[in-house]
């Protein structure tokens, strides 16, 4: 088996900037941000595909500690890191913010937590995970149902190459890109892990994210900034605004 991680990388200089994406997702949901990080990004950047997901290899074990030993393994000895993830990627950004994955991370990014976890929540992700692959008979059927289930529809044209990352052909058929047992990530305290971070930290949700909220993401140690209009996938929907609301910060590091 190909273990490897899929990474885009591209810029020069330091310092890196790493974006994580969601459960479910790909790299290529940070797509809109890349016209912005070629015009206002004065180092490096890697956009990782984390693993069981999207164009990387699939193999348990999944979990926050997992991926964030993965990412590390992109970064250099001497390479300073500015972690942004989204949703499952911002608590892989605080975990490799925390500094037990053998990385220098200056700051970290984190939006779209959901923080408040119930059990009929862990429940719900324990049946995903112990369901057979779905397969599809056709692309298209497959592209709308990795759209759904990743809160993309109506903001990823299933016509681009964002959509087609979700999926992959198996024997004829298609499926959705992401191992379904990713969605067993388990109990998080997060109120701890927040309070193990040793950089700065800068919390962001959208005002119509039902997954997401303020109150329940300030357990994770920092006062968030509510992005007004936006739901789960800001970086996404309206990837400028989303830029400007953390550029400062990315500046700051």
């Amino acid at each position: 088996m190909n273990r490897s991680i899929w990474c885009e990388r591209g810029g020069t200089g330091g310092p890196v900037l790493v974006f994580l994406h969601g459960m479910g997702a790909n790299g290529a949901v940070w797509e809109g941000c890349r016209p912005l990080l070629a015009a206002r990004w004065p180092g490096r950047w890697i956009v990782p595909d984390l693993r069981g997901h999207g164009r990387s290899f699939h193999a348990p074990p999944y979990g926050f500690g997992v991926y964030a030993a993965d990412v590390a393994e992109l970064l250099g000895p001497e390479d300073e890191a500015i972690v942004v993830g989204h949703s499952m990627g911002g608590v892989v950004a605080l975990a490799l913010a925390t500094g037990m994955f053998g990385v220098c991370v200056r700051r970290a990014v984190a939006f779209s937590v959901k923080v408040g976890w119930t059990d009929d929540d862990h429940a719900k992700a324990e049946a995903v995970a112990r369901a057979p692959v779905r397969l599809f008979d056709t692309r298209e059927e497959a592209i709308e149902r990795y759209l759904r289930v990743s809160g993309l529809k109506g903001i990823v044209d299933p016509g681009t190459p964002a959509a087609a990352t979700g999926v992959r052909e198996t024997e004829g058929k298609f499926c959705l890109a992401a191992d379904p047992l990713t969605n067993r990530v388990g109990w998080t305290d997060f109120g701890a892990l927040g309070g193990m971070v040793k950089v700065p930290l800068r919390l962001l949700c959208g005002e119509r994210d039902a997954n997401a909220r303020p109150e329940a993401m300030r357990r994770l140690g920092s006062e968030v900034t509510v992005l007004p209009g936006l739901g789960h996938n800001p970086h996404v929907e309206a990837p400028e605004i989303f830029w400007r609301a953390i550029e400062g910060d990315l500046q700051r590091s």
